[in-house]
Order: C-alpha cells, then structure tokens, then sequence
C-alpha cells in the first residue's frame, strides 16, 4: 500500500498535478517589478493583497525581478516570498527583459556586449531567489542599431533574430540560470501574435525545446485595437502552443485589456482559456487586479438579465472568500474569481481537446490569424507543426507554402481517399505545384458579391479573389455572384477538385476576412459539413458561434454574438440525446431530422439535430449520449 502511494505521488509531481483551490486548474498573479519594489512596505503589501484575495482565490504569485532596467532588491524579493509562503501561496519569480516598455516596447540589442551582459546578470539573479521563473512576453528583439545592422549581414532580418535569440536563451538565460540554480525551471511566454513571431525572433521550433515549458499569452482583448486578435484565439493558441510539444504549455495568461467592452469581454478570455485544458491561469497584473474598479456604467453589459453564462448581478453579491468576513466586490479581480468558480464545476469533465487539423510549419506565415476566424465560424480548429497523416480532412492556408515539398504529402492523402481544403491565398501562392492536382488558378481580379444562391444573401458586399477551374474537371460546391439568381455571373465560394480517391477543396477566403462572418447561414453549414469528417459532432446556424469538441464525447457551444441565436448541434443517426451538462437537462433530437446526400456518392446520410438558443456572450456544455 505504500508503495502504491508513493508511486502516486511520484506521478503527480511529475505531472504538475497540485491540490489547489479549483478541482483541476491553478489560478496565479504576474506581479510587475514596479509592485514588487513596492512591497518593501508590508502595510502596503498586506492591504493590497487582501483586496486580491478576497474576491478570487489564487494558488501561486509570480515576483518579477526587472522590468525597464527596474531590478528589485534582494532584501524586498525575500520580505515578498515570505509574505506569501505564510499566507500558503505558492511563489515564482519572472523577468521582462524590456530597457522601456512605454517607448514602443523597447527591447535590448542582443548584439550588444554591455546588453548581454545585464541580460545574463537578470538571469543570474533571477535563478538565486526562485526555482521556476517565467520570461514575460518580451524576449524577442526590435532593435535595429548600427551593432544590429552590422551583425545581420545578408541574412534577413527574420533569419538573423531567430538565430540571435536561440543563442541568446541558451547563453545568456539557460545556462548562466542554471548553473547559479541547478534545479531552476525556465519558461518562455509566448505572446498572442504568433503568426508573426519570426520577424522578431521567437523561435517556435527550438525554443519549446531548450525551454523547460512555456506559458501561452491568450489576451484577446477588444478586436478593434491594434492587434485586431478575434476571440476564439484565446482557445485556439493553447492548443496550437500544446501542440508544439506536448505536455510542456503549462498555462494561459490574460489582462484587463478588452474591460471597457464590458466584464464578459474580460471573463470570456479566461474561461476560453481553460476550455483549451491549460493547467493554469495566470491574471496579469497585480497592478490591475487591485487598481481596476468595477464600473456598472461600463461593465455591466445591454445584455445582462437574459440567462447569460456571466452574470453581472451575481458576481457583485458579497463573498467570503479569506476567512476574514464578507466583502463586496470592488476590482475585476472579484469578475475572475466568480468566472473560475463557475467554470470549475465542468472543466476537469472535459477530455483531451480535438479539432480540424490544421498544418503550420515552423516560421510560416500567410492567411494571418485565419484559424481563428474559421473558429468563429464554427469550425473547432487545431493548428500543428506538422502535416498530420491519420485525418479524413486537413486545412491547408498560405502558411503551407513554405514547405517546398507540400504536395507529397497533399498527394498519399489525396490517393490513400481523404480530402484536402486549401484556401485562395495558397491556390495564388502556389499555382504551379497545386497544379498537380488540379488546374486551378487564383489571379488578382477580384469580384464583389452578395447573393449565394439558395445558400442565402450575404449580410453585406463582399470582395472576393476569383478562383478559375476547368469545367467539369472541378465543381462548385457554394457559389456567389451580384446576384447569383438571375445574375449574369458567378464564384465558386467552395470549389471541390477530385483526384484519385480523394477530394481537394477550395475555400474562397474574402479580401476582409472578417466577412467570413457575413456569410448566409446555409453556405456556412455546407463549408462546416465538408471540413468536419473528423468531428462526431459539427453545428448548424449562424456565424459568430464557436464549437470546441473534446476526446470523451463532450462538447462546448459558445456564442459571440450580441443576440440569442439558434443553433443545432448535427450528430450521427445513432445519438438520440444530449445532455447539457451545467444543468443536467436532456435534449430529445429534433423531431424532423433531414436527409443530407453524402458527397461523391448517391447514399444517403442520416444525422440527428438537436436545437438549442444560446444567450449573447454565453455557452453551454454539453455530454454525447
């Protein structure tokens, strides 16, 4: 019996796995060097601490030694980590190796002896007062000073960055830290924009891999700022970061960025993280947990008092979380708090996360974001580094086209009878080699539409690349024109190529990618049908609708949109019911199932809908029965 337990508790420690306060997440704080040089003063340590514990509980605090050339004293990190060990808090430490964030994020030059060496030093330092300590976002380069230009020669600048920063985390963090610290954990954090991490010298390839872990930026903040990053990013890049190398994303991270749309803009991005299965969440910053207040004016959102997932008027109830009496929510640390007891009733149900295969090689770039658009749309999407050879389906964007040997593998899947899906940003990259399959072109006219046919009316003009084909050799799937009906010409929208057993697809990708959104209900249920071979479950209904399908039957709807929408859940002809697993109801198939033709066959498919209305901003989960 011993022996058993110790195994056990051999395989938790190994696997990250710690009582906590949630049944199968952790909850942490990022603290600034600026808040941390403050706790110098414990008055002022105990009374901010207690506005953040008294409204959300919290499992580890990360202290960060420098920040803009800011290095804490020694004898403050240790008052700090005594602090919080009494309090039961678990304590990490953190670097941002920025010589001035206000000044466009000003990073050092890595060129730079006297720069190295302050870069090696923080590591040193860093590695004397903690055990594990996490990079914040900024460890890439910007700089391009006379050292830079000098050193870079003839390589690009993407090839010269992420040259400079692999050796740099190896001979400037990795190795002085550990040998200051033997048993030190390194991770990286990686940022939101990872589509363009290469230009600035984050190395998605390597760095998982001399990094002991890495944490996952899923901020999503408010669309309309300068990254434009869509909501689903926030579930999608833990996956796509997990998918790196397994087992090692240790956590996602979020900010009050996105707050002024209101408080579900804000909850919304950190239980979207930990539908992604991140083992921990980190609330950045300490700062703005106890420095954001709440404002019913901006945070109480139209939409509140309909049944929605995040209840305003039930997070400002007072609670008693630190044993010290009731407190009344003051900060939008009481909104994380509530959102974490919420969804931790269900998260440790759900299984390991799937999705349509989706192949971005290391350093590509293309269709920028696009996975998450299409996740917007309804399409559970789950990026790898590589091409996946056990799918039915794989999405293929522009990022595809930096594998010079593409269509090898495009071509076993195409004759082993799965399909393909490529867009029209990779037909228009690679027309010569897509060739090979089919003679498709994607030239640079464009066309304006607005009329899908049967498929329905978009919700606006569009402007669209056109995609040529040789008659009969490919076949419109869904088609637009202005008008399509009673028009005098038309796209293809989805253009299917058969070749040997399989099918390669074309998905017609608008100039404005946000105009996927205005697609016709109809026409996206088509593109959703032929993407989802893989999935057991795929919905029905408009856009603006996440859907996130997990190993063990489970699956969560989730909706961005401002109005209740309706929507079905579509499952095979043998699942009669559905549980919705937050309030135990059952869900009887619609009574009116229709009979959906099987593509490239005359058989017939018969599925099972189940409708469902789903509140603004709101999800629901549900079991497979």
């Amino acid at each position: 019996m011993r022996k058993l337990l110790v195994t056990l508790l051999a395989f938790l420690c190994m696997s990250g796995l710690q009582a906590g306060n949630y049944k199968s997440f952790k909850i942490s704080v990022y603290t600034r060097a600026y808040e941390v040089e403050k706790m110098k003063d414990l008055h002022w340590l105990d009374s901010t601490w207690n506005i953040i514990s008294s409204q959300v509980k919290v499992d580890k605090i990360y202290l960060e030694t420098h920040r803009d050339l800011l290095i804490v004293p020694e004898e403050t990190i240790e008052q700090a980590k005594r602090f919080f060990k009494e309090k039961g808090v678990e304590v990490g430490g953190g670097i941002t190796y920025t010589i001035d964030e206000s000044n466009s994020f000003e990073t050092f030059c890595y060129s730079n002896p006297e720069h190295r060496k302050m870069v090696k030093h923080i590591a040193e330092y860093t590695a004397k007062h903690f055990d594990d300590f996490i990079l914040d976002d900024f460890f890439f380069t910007s700089c391009k000073s006379e050292d830079e230009i000098k050193a870079k020669g003839n390589m690009s600048w993407t090839e010269y960055r992420i040259k400079l920063m692999t050796e740099a985390g190896e001979n400037l963090v990795i190795k002085p830290a550990k040998k200051v610290n033997p048993k030190v954990k390194i991770i990286i954090k990686y940022p939101n924009w990872y589509d363009h991490f290469q230009g600035l010298g984050f190395d998605l390839q390597h760095g998982p891999q001399i990094f002991d872990a890495v944490w996952t930026g899923t901020e999503t903040r408010n669309p309309a700022g300068d990254q434009h990053l869509q909501n689903y990013l926030s579930y999608n890049i833990i996956r796509y970061f997990e998918n790196l190398r397994e087992g090692h994303n240790l956590g996602g991270w979020v900010d009050a960025g996105g707050i002024e749309m209101g408080m579900d803009r804000y909850v919304e991005q950190l239980w979207l993280t930990m539908f992604a299965k991140a083992p921990e969440i980190n609330m950045f910053a300490y700062n703005q947990l106890i420095g954001v207040p709440i404002n019913e004016a901006v945070h109480r959102t139209k939409w509140q008092g309909q049944g929605t997932s995040f209840n305003y008027d039930e997070m400002m109830k007072p609670v008693n979380l630190n044993g010290k009496g009731m407190t009344t929510p003051t900060t939008m640390a009481r909104a994380a708090g509530y959102a974490f007891e919420q969804i931790d009733k269900f998260v440790s149900m759900l299984g390991k996360p799937i999705g349509i295969k989706s192949y971005k090689p290391f350093h590509s770039l293309g269709d920028d974001f696009l996975q998450n658009y299409l996740g917007m749309i309804g399409l559970p999407m789950d990026m790898v580094p590589y091409f996946p050879t056990d799918q039915k389906m794989v999405l293929l964007t522009e990022q595809a086209a930096s594998d010079p040997n593409i269509m090898a593998p495009i071509k076993k899947q195409l004759m082993a009878g799965k399909d393909v899906i490529i867009t029209s940003s990779l037909l228009s990259a690679i027309p010569e080699k897509i060739a090979e399959v089919s003679e498709l072109r994607c030239n640079d006219l464009r066309a304006i539409v607005n009329d899908m046919g049967y498929n329905g009316k978009t919700k606006k003009d569009i402007l669209i690349p056109q995609v040529l084909y040789h008659t009969n050799d490919a076949w419109e799937m869904v088609s637009a024109g202005r008008p399509l009906t009673g028009g005098v010409s038309g796209y293809p929208i989805l253009l299917r190529a058969p070749y040997a057993k399989g099918n390669m697809y074309v998905l017609t990708i608008p100039d404005d990618k946000g105009n996927l959104y205005d697609f016709p209900e109809a026409a996206l249920n088509t593109i959703r049908r032929i993407m989802s071979p893989d999935m057991k479950v795929r919905i029905e209904g408009p856009s603006k609708v996440a859907l996130m399908v997990y190993d063990n039957d489970m699956f969560i709807v989730e909706s961005f949109n401002d109005e209740p929408v309706n929507v079905k859940a579509v499952l095979g002809k043998d699942y009669n019911t559905l549980e919705e697993v937050t309030t135990g109801a059952i869900l009887e198939k619609d009574k009116a199932a229709p009979v959906i033709p099987m593509r490239r066959s005359r058989n017939m498919v018969e599925e099972n809908r189940f409708s469902m209305t789903i509140m603004p901003h709101s999800y629901k989960v549900f079991k497979i029965k």
